[in-house]
């Protein structure tokens, strides 16, 4: 599990909280999934309307093909509701970034009224072009702005990995499963296919041209730590003298320090994480015997904050902490200002903490400057059991490829989604949680280790990461978002300065 950012008399650590707790996590429960198809770079006209961001949508299927992999704990979904609208995925909460969008993050319009989704932009809401190719040279096709990135499927692709498996030393041993001794190698050979247009191959000397004199700053879980390792590596794997890049403070191993920083010194940029598992911070509460007790205050935003605001790219996430025992009871822990919950449902509490991350967003970081994400919640597949209980994957090699077999959208995501809508700040929202749903196949499983324990070797089954993701693997297609999302901001730049010549 990640250490928290800091260990003092008023600030617990989170790795005492849950030291019986290995670094595997748990689905969340969730709501039926809506079955409109959605589409990205959309925005919300009001910040006071019904409608909520669309989560990951695909066609539905009428025909139910059983699939032959399929973990023997889930079941399967069909995928018919016709609940609410809700926020669509690359949605943002600023009206018109794809034609106005002035700042790093500032929308040049005020918002207009509507209970309907934008219809602005280049006036094609219903489908972006397929077969569309994006230049290496930072510039985006017209119809990228308009995609649905996340509507899509997992193709094979034998150009794939981005890197060559184990030439990136940076690797964290709990995601580096060729290391550990993983056999099968097919679940680095897929990439992510959007339906509506063509996602662009990251190009990475393109992108540290993009980030050049700049910091580019992942906030967030073990998950973000996953993305960061994967982009990293990526981005160095261009450098030809690699004794430019290097790590800020030297460390060669990233878990258990507050935060990490990567240097690329011919680029003038640096590529950061920063830990906060819940974006809100853990604290100590005095009790009448003097001992103390472990709480969270839902009112108080990380305490590094002050060291990421000004960041010019910042990547948020939140999720798998919550479903921890402890903060899913919420039973007398839960804290806002000296007032400690008897009891909080999780949902509650969730939104709360995501209120005042917001808050802080709209109050410190600045929208012609920053460029802000928030990405959502990245599926587990625990088979048999959960984490401590037996939960297992390491049989799986091969994605799913049914929809019907999918898992019901997280209602902690709607939460999110919630939020979101109600923010000033424009916030890029990067929903990867049906395309990581169908990737059953790239979790570290029992290869998260080179060397088992005695223990772990006389019950490997309990000691299964069903939650993370192999590098290379999934985690990179989030980074090739990522860059289709900077190619578009980038070509947003250039036409609003045309605009004002």
């Amino acid at each position: 599990m990640e250490q928290p950012p800091h260990k003092s008399k008023a600030v617990v650590s989170l790795h005492r909280l849950h030291k019986t707790l290995p670094d595997l996590i748990t689905p969340y429960p969730s709501h039926p999934v809506p079955k409109q198809k959605l589409k990205t770079h959309q925005s919300v006209k009001n910040l006071t309307q019904s409608t909520v961001l669309q989560p990951n949508r695909t066609a539905n299927s009428s025909a139910v093909v059983k699939e032959p992999a399929l973990a023997n704990n889930r079941t399967p979904t069909a995928v018919n509701s016709d609940k609410g609208q809700v926020l669509k995925p690359n949605q943002t909460t600023v009206a018109n970034p794809t034609t106005n969008q002035v700042g790093a993050n500032q929308s040049e319009n005020t918002p207009t009224k509507s209970g309907s989704l934008a219809k602005e932009g280049s006036g094609n809401q219903d489908k972006g072009d397929a077969g569309k190719t994006v230049a290496s040279n930072s510039t985006a096709s017209p119809n990228l702005a308009n995609c649905d990135f996340f509507d899509g499927e997992w193709v094979k692709d034998d150009s794939y990995p981005l890197y060559k498996p184990g030439s990136c030393s940076l690797v964290d041993e709990q995601f580096n499963c060729i290391h550990n001794g993983r056999p099968d190698k097919g679940y680095q050979k897929y990439k992510w296919k959007p339906k509506g247009c063509t996602l662009p191959r990251l190009n990475p000397h393109d992108m540290l041209d993009m980030l050049r004199g700049k910091r580019l700053v992942f906030v967030g879980d073990s998950l973000n730590r996953n993305m960061w390792e994967s982009l990293v590596c990526i981005l160095r794997g261009s450098v030809k003298d690699r004794s430019k890049v290097f790590e800020a403070n030297g460390r060669r191993h990233f878990r258990g320090e507050a935060s990490y920083s990567f240097v690329f010194k011919d680029y003038n940029c640096t590529i950061e994480f920063f830990v906060s598992p819940f974006l809100v911070q853990e604290w100590e509460m005095p009790v009448k015997d003097g001992s103390k007790k472990e709480t969270l205050r839902l009112d108080l935003v990380g305490r590094s904050s002050s060291q990421y605001k000004s960041a010019d790219i910042i990547v948020f996430n939140t999720g798998h902490w919550w479903t921890h025992d402890k903060t899913s009871k919420g039973k007398d822990y839960y804290q806002e200002g000296s007032h400690v919950y008897n009891e909080l449902n999780v949902l509650e509490a969730f939104r709360k903490a995501l209120t005042t991350w917001a808050r802080w967003v709209d109050a410190n970081v600045n929208p012609m400057k920053s460029l802000v994400f928030f990405r959502g919640y990245s599926a587990s597949h625990f088979s048999g059991g959960q984490w401590n209980s037996g939960g297992q994957c390491d049989s799986e090699v091969e994605p799913i490829k049914n929809v019907t077999y999918l898992r019901e959208y997280p209602s902690k995501m709607l939460v999110l989604e919630k939020v979101l809508r109600n923010m000033k700040t424009h916030v890029t929202y990067l929903n990867v949680t049906q395309m990581t749903d169908y990737r059953k196949d790239g979790h570290p499983s029992v290869y998260r280790k080179q060397n088992l324990s005695p223990e772990q070797r006389k019950s490997p089954m309990h000691f299964q990461d069903c939650s993370h993701w192999c590098l290379p693997g999934v985690p990179d297609a989030w980074n090739e978002i990522l860059y289709a999302n900077l190619l578009v901001n980038e070509k947003q730049k250039q036409q609003a300065q045309k605009r004002h010549r």
